[in-house]
């Protein structure tokens, strides 16, 4: 009964410390790209875009290089989602780009958006 739980606490440490995103001193990697995507639907459009936002958590927080994929709703007001990604490289994200999930979104955000704003940020501190 001792070696179970031996074996169960080492599997639990070593899961832990792989699934770690930042250094312990909370430093990304120092290749890492953080993107801020704000997305504005059209009238009528909005719970068709949540929904097309939340289909894309699950299989890019998959991905290698993927660090963080969150999705946020303002609560300044209704129509607008703020999409945070930090990806371990610039070339982690370019490979994202090319995902049959983001190309299903990617062919289908121009119906449903009524803006975009993009950008791409390098932690500095």
């Amino acid at each position: 009964m001792g070696k179970k739980k031996k074996k169960r606490a080492g599997s639990k440490r070593k899961t832990a410390r792989h699934s770690s995103t930042a250094r312990s001193n909370g430093k990304l990697p120092k290749d890492a790209v953080t993107l801020a995507v704000i997305l504005r639907p059209r009238d009528g459009q909005e719970m068709m875009l949540e929904a097309e936002l939340r289909a894309l958590i699950g299989p890019t927080r998959k991905e290698e290089g993927c660090l963080r994929y969150d999705l946020h709703r303002s609560v300044e007001g209704p129509g607008a989602y703020l999409l945070h990604e930090i990806w371990e490289t610039r070339d982690h994200h370019t490979a994202h780009t090319k995902t049959d999930h983001f190309l299903r979104w990617n062919a289908r955000k121009d119906a449903l958006l009524s803006s975009r704003e993009v950008g791409f940020w390098k932690q500095i501190a």
